[in-house]
């Protein structure tokens, strides 16, 4: 977090030494619109335009990758339940059969009377 801040407040800084240094007038012309302005301005309004313009188009695959990794860190643990219930019933039968057999050569075979 205070990465991004410091890379922000750098960036801003660059942005105002650029506005200072490029404050000549121009006249932008688009169609029949027509506004005069600092060449500063206009380019930062350009380049503001385009950081939006990428985000609009990043935005939906972002939300995309986010949905596939929630369904899957669900769907691991789905699995990861389902491996424990598993071991614990093949646990519990190998103990039950260690006790059959355990019960069973303890009996000893009944003598004859005589």
């Amino acid at each position: 977090m205070q990465l991004q801040l410091i890379v922000a407040i750098i960036v801003a800084i660059l942005a105002v030494v650029f506005a200072l240094q490029n404050a000549v007038p121009i006249t932008v012309s688009f169609l029949t619109w027509r506004f005069k302005s600092s060449l500063a301005l206009v380019l930062l309004i350009t380049l503001a335009l385009g950081i939006l313009m990428s985000l609009l188009v990043s935005v939906p695959s972002g939300i995309k990758k986010m949905k596939i990794i929630s369904s899957q860190k669900k769907k691991i643990q789905e699995l990861g339940s389902s491996l424990k219930r598993e071991t614990e019933s093949k646990t519990r039968e190998e103990t039950e059969s260690k006790i059959k057999e355990e019960i069973e050569s303890e009996e000893e075979p009944e003598l004859p009377l005589e």
